[in-house]
């Protein structure tokens, strides 16, 4: 059976966006694939951040997780800070990174431009530790999406090289972009992806807002002057977008949504897409508020955290004997 390893950071509210174009497609690989999901918090810290709300943020991940669809029977659900081995392997991969190739990275150039003359070292070394995240369940597949590309090559430059200096301890692993995933974009300037960090909530719909909100926003969604409802992403990208969040949770094609809609207006397909929206993110919502704060979810993360050590010290210690640090 193949691994799939796979994290997101607890930072900012997870949108519509994470969900049809990730979450919702990783959680199908429980059933056919040995899974690791954390919740990658170290990563977090490469800016600063207020503790209680990074803890609070943390748990909240890990209950969207599983009111998403995981489930503990099946997968590995663990938090990153509680395996040490992440920030171990880390370092050795820091190690064998070359600072050149880190920057180059594009997040790290966006990024330390946006910090002035204070760039936190850890937008540097992210790469590393992300390798090592992945590294250390000897993932096969890891489903990111394209603005991942170059930290996934990175990762297997850094795994190819260490097996070529110390012998063969990593799998080097392959990116697996899902095919149905949905590209979802702002409600507000359809040319941009959909962001959590979006001033402008209206343009962002999060996994837990209340129905009314929902309706509302999509209500509220930019389309354009015409009155033809057809997937055209460069000359009606609101519309486009509207379709494309139907299709990626009715399992409809674009060609068989313009036949439905022929005809119709766009208060029609709004009213249609907003119905389709709270009708799949009702239920996450209902069983996140089940679990957050709840000793179900306190047992899950323990559970998780102790298969996921079991697996992540085993990799480790091949990885430092390997290098002769082992006594």
């Amino acid at each position: 059976m193949n691994t799939i390893f796979s994290g997101i950071q607890p930072s900012g509210d997870l949108t519509l966006g994470n969900y049809l174009g990730a979450l919702k497609n990783f959680i199908p690989f429980q059933d056919t694939h040995e899974c690791y999901y954390c919740v990658v918090n170290q990563h977090a810290i490469t800016v600063p951040q207020e503790p209680a709300q990074l803890h609070a943020r943390t748990t909240e991940l890990a209950a969207i997780y599983l009111a998403a669809g995981l489930d503990p029977n099946k997968a590995t659900l663990f938090v990153q800070s509680e395996v040490p081995e992440h920030a171990l392997l880390g370092w050795v991969m820091i190690t064998t990174s070359y600072v050149g190739e880190m920057e180059r990275m594009t997040q790290y150039k966006d990024k330390a431009r946006k910090q002035g003359d204070s760039i936190p070292l850890g937008l540097m070394t992210y790469p590393p530790l992300m390798a090592a995240d992945i590294l250390l369940y000897q993932a096969d597949l890891v489903p990111v999406g394209e603005d991942q590309r170059q930290h996934m090559e990175i990762t297997r430059t850094l795994a190819e090289r260490f097996n070529y200096r110390y012998g063969e301890v990593f799998t080097v692993p392959e990116m697996w972009a899902p095919k149905g995933g949905a590209r979802v974009m702002s409600l507000q300037e359809p040319t941009k992806k959909m962001s959590k960090s979006d001033d402008n909530r209206t343009a962002t719909i999060y996994l837990l807002d209340e129905t009314d909100d929902i309706v509302r926003k999509i209500k509220r969604a930019q389309t354009d002057s015409e009155s033809v409802i057809r997937y055209d992403k460069e000359n009606k990208p609101g519309v486009s977008n509207l379709l494309s969040i139907h299709a990626a949770i009715s399992g409809k094609s674009f060609a068989e949504l313009e036949r439905d809609y022929d005809g119709q207006g766009y208060g029609t397909l709004k009213k249609d897409v907003a119905d389709l929206v709270v009708g799949e993110l009702e239920p996450i919502r209902r069983r996140y508020h089940e679990l957050v704060g709840s000793p179900e979810l306190g047992r899950i993360l323990d559970e998780g955290r102790d298969k996921a050590h079991a697996k992540a010290s085993v990799t480790y210690r091949k990885a430092v004997e390997a290098m002769g640090l082992y006594r």
